[in-house]
């Protein structure tokens, strides 16, 4: 981060200059720490959109022009060409590993999937019938009773455990959650299978017969995974790192990621888009939902189109796509109800006027619930899949921020509008 020079702010006749910083990619920033001291003022920035909270060299986004890197690496091209782990020790060490390096990774991560016995009994206090993300907020926030031995933040190596164990643990306790909804067996990983093919096998197995993950279906779930590993400053990886600013433990912070993330404008998008298909219900329904997505006083949305952070087109969503062919063919749904319906709502919205003026592309989330509903996935696992996923991102960006020498605990200001100072009158005279 290099200051090249200063911005000069004028403020009731008096000028302040604050320096100008410029990463090595993406738009330069005025660093306005000292605003504050020198105007006993501070700005005002709902959301976020034009502040810049953090330095990192994780994941840069250019939405103007559709790019996502990770460590400098077009998604496209890790998507295509690397496994999830692979991906993964990229995220978490800057760069991807030679054959040595991915062996030894593979087999930690094998090492940590198991999970103590007794957080398996944290399940029984749920319902049945628990969102799968009410389960997972409470059982990863649960992992700090269990690993006392690792839980000094201050030290790297305990770090390094707790981000291993993190992406071990995620894939047995999402598979936990869809068990414990549907009444079935919970299944021990196996050391045996990759990643990916292991969280399938902990999903779909049984203790009747042995499971054998068909390879076309994983690397369509490991695409998944690779595409919602890391997204830059979204707002749960800003909640992780706010909370971890706190110095609280990394499985707490995790957590309070897993929550940000159920919400619908989050990662609860592609249930929502699924959903809205299910309401269309049918290709000659389209354009009457087109219609309605027109209209400003409808409050029904067209979900799965458009990004507030991609002004072009998501770069995930072609690869998306693409799987989502590949995964329909191989099981023999290219006749499927939802996918037929979702090629004439995205034919019709790319040709639209409306929505090419306004840039509403597809995005991941309209091709992911498709591919993750073919498979099998129920729909509200959906966002526990992407918070697995996303985990290696959380931790990644959790430990950045906890070795940088400039981090503080998070401290938002606002804009006050409410009452000003007033004495309390004696109830009898109110």
């Amino acid at each position: 981060m290099d200051k090249q020079r200063n911005a000069t702010l004028n403020v009731d006749g008096k000028s302040i200059d604050l320096p100008i910083y410029s990463g090595s990619i993406g738009p330069d920033v005025i660093d306005i720490r000292s605003l504050y001291a020198k105007t006993g003022m501070f700005t005002f920035d709902p959301g976020f959109v034009s502040t810049a909270a953090c330095k990192s060299d994780i994941t840069y986004i250019d939405g103007d022009e559709g790019v996502l890197l990770y460590r400098g690496y077009p998604i496209e091209q890790l998507a295509m060409k690397c496994d999830f782990l692979e991906v993964a020790y990229l995220i978490l060490h800057g760069e991807l590993p030679n054959a040595k390096q991915k062996g030894e990774f593979d087999s930690i991560i094998k090492n940590h999937t198991m999970v103590h016995d007794q957080l398996t009994r944290f399940y029984s206090g749920f319902r049945r019938d628990a969102h799968p993300m009410a389960i997972l907020v409470g059982v990863v926030g649960a992992l700090s009773a269990f690993y006392h031995e690792a839980m000094d933040i201050s030290d790297e190596y305990h770090r390094t455990v707790s981000a291993h164990r993190l992406i071990a643990k995620l894939p047995n306790i999402t598979a936990m959650a869809y068990k414990y909804n549907a009444g079935q067996p919970f299944m021990y990983p196996r050391n045996d299978l990759s990643y990916t093919a292991n969280f399938m096998h902990m999903m779909f197995g049984t203790p009747c017969e042995k499971y054998e993950p068909n390879p076309v279906l994983v690397r369509a779930l490991d695409r998944i995974l690779i595409l919602h590993a890391d997204h830059e400053q979204n707002a749960s990886t800003s909640t992780v790192r706010l909370a971890g600013s706190s110095g609280a433990n990394p499985f707490a912070c995790i957590s309070s990621g897993i929550a940000c993330l159920w919400g619908p404008a989050h990662g609860g998008a592609n249930e929502a888009c699924l959903n809205m298909l299910e309401e269309i219900g049918d290709v000659s329904r389209v354009g009457e939902f087109i219609k309605r997505a027109k209209d400003k006083d409808d409050p029904f949305k067209l979900m799965g189109f458009g990004h507030r952070v991609y002004k072009n087109f998501d770069p995930r969503a072609k690869l998306m796509r693409e799987t989502c062919h590949e995964v329909l063919n191989e099981l023999g749904l290219q006749d499927d109800r939802l996918f037929k319906l979702a090629i004439a709502l995205e034919k019709i919205a790319l040709e639209d006027d409306y929505f090419i003026s306004k840039k509403l592309y597809p995005n991941v989330d309209f091709y992911s619930g498709i591919v993750q509903r073919a498979l099998g996935i129920p729909v509200k696992l959906f966002t526990g899949i992407f918070a697995m996923a996303r985990t290696v991102g959380w931790i990644a960006q959790w430990n950045e921020m906890i070795g940088d020498p400039e981090q503080k605990i998070g401290r938002p200001r606002q804009l006050f509008t409410g009452a000003t100072q007033r004495d309390v009158i004696a109830m009898d005279k109110r």
